[in-house]
């Protein structure tokens, strides 16, 4: 019976242990922490969104610069099998209001709890509490640490690694494989903070009323960049966060690349044009203070606040002057937050380094799946599907080369 490993217990990896175990391999997940599956449990504590309903190419452009990478992988296990694999494991999923998939326990622990269930039938061995510390030697052979400090080589046939990003160290992502990963010569994209908040150098009274207030129903936009985004943005004593932050983080980061500082424009009224909020604002009566008058607009005290902010308090007394801001008002980014406060990580293992079935070039028979790999996505289920989705077709690519029939492939 053919062996294999797999390092890494968050849901690439055990999606690849699965799909490897049904073809009758012998695999065995190793992972540093107590338990399995610990970020995925976390993920799901107020609602497990595993994937979303959008179209295809919709979906697909959610992933950016690795749209055209994921593509088919998104083909090959896509949002309907993930729906379908949750509902083989008692667990039927439904679409919320956004078009976010939950399923309908709504929480991970009734899936996370049948899924290690399907697992153990299937012979899959989980060896927790084992810390991989590289290679053995110029072999494939694999070595780890346990945390009673034994050493323990393993020599599967293949190897499959899903250890996550960096984002989450008390949950085992730690990051701690890029240097080892770079010592045996692969190229890796630096792993930075994604789907998380931005620094913003709020006054102190700005910062003291409104941290914590939500700016609801704004569309955020990078000058420059095609990236927009819309929803609700969280006010936060030292930034901004939130899914809209979240979705234009890519295009965030670029601009801090290259001036060190990112202006994001948030629209107040993205529902309405200049033309339209000038209009209703044009006939202020003289005793209107400036807040009565834009309340006109039907701005609460945290948007109203906002643009005393950007504009230093001297805001405009023209129509559709005033217009103008609520439509774009600047907001100074000055850095994203740290990176273990981040949801995610962008950077991993580059796509050059791998084939299309995700077996590395320089290591034949060893495969990488999840947030290893050189791509972001924002939040709403799409970090998840692209993480099921490598991990099958890392595992299937495994599949392939214990047959024999696999050969690296031009990517």
């Amino acid at each position: 019976m053919s062996t294999a490993s797999v390092i890494g217990g968050g849901p690439a990896g055990l999606i690849a242990a699965e799909t490897l175990a049904r073809a009758g391999v012998a695999v065995t997940v190793y992972d540093r922490m107590p338990s399995v599956g610990r970020r995925f449990l976390l993920a799901g504590h107020g609602g497990l969104n595993i994937t979303h309903s959008e179209a295809r190419d919709r979906m697909l452009a959610r992933y950016g610069r690795s749209a055209d990478r994921l593509a088919p992988m998104l083909d090959v296990f896509s949002p309907q099998d993930l729906r379908d694999w949750c509902a083989s494991l008692g667990e039927p999923t439904f679409v919320g209001s956004s078009g976010r998939v939950f399923p309908q326990a709504f929480r991970a622990t009734p899936l996370m709890r049948a899924w290690l269930a399907r697992l153990a039938e299937l012979g899959v061995r989980i060896e927790t509490r084992h810390r991989w510390m590289g290679w053995a030697g110029d072999t494939d052979g694999l070595r780890f640490t346990r945390t009673d400090g034994e050493a323990v080589e393993v020599a599967p046939d293949v190897t499959v690694f899903a250890l996550g990003g960096a984002s989450w160290p008390r949950l085992g992502a730690d990051g701690g494989w890029v240097e080892l990963f770079t010592e045996r010569g692969a190229e890796v994209t630096p792993l930075r903070a994604a789907n998380v908040g931005v620094q913003v150098s709020w006054t102190d009274t700005f910062a003291d009323r409104f941290a914590g207030s939500p700016l609801k129903n704004v569309g955020l936009t990078v000058p420059g960049s095609s990236q927009q985004a819309r929803g609700d943005a969280m006010v936060t004593k030292t930034g901004v966060e939130g899914g809209p932050v979240y979705a234009i983080g890519a295009a965030i980061r670029d601009a801090l690349d290259v001036d060190g500082e990112c202006v994001l424009q948030v629209d107040l009224r993205p529902d309405l044009g200049v033309d339209q909020l000038a209009e209703r604002l044009r006939h202020r009566r003289p005793k209107d203070s400036a807040s009565t008058w834009l309340r006109r607009l039907g701005l609460d005290p945290v948007a109203i606040a906002l643009l005393r902010e950007s504009s230093g308090g001297a805001l405009p007394s023209d129509a559709t002057e005033m217009a103008s801001l609520v439509k774009a008002v600047p907001v100074a980014v000055t850095a994203t937050m740290p990176i273990d406060r981040a949801i995610s990580t962008a950077g991993g293992l580059a796509w050059s380094e791998v084939d299309d079935s995700l077996m590395m070039r320089r290591l034949p028979g060893t495969f990488v799946a999840g947030e290893m790999l050189d791509w972001e996505a924002p939040t709403g289920g799409y970090l998840l599907q692209a993480s099921f989705s490598t991990g099958v077709v890392a595992a299937q690519g495994a599949l392939s080369w214990l047959r024999g029939d696999a050969a690296p492939r031009s990517g």
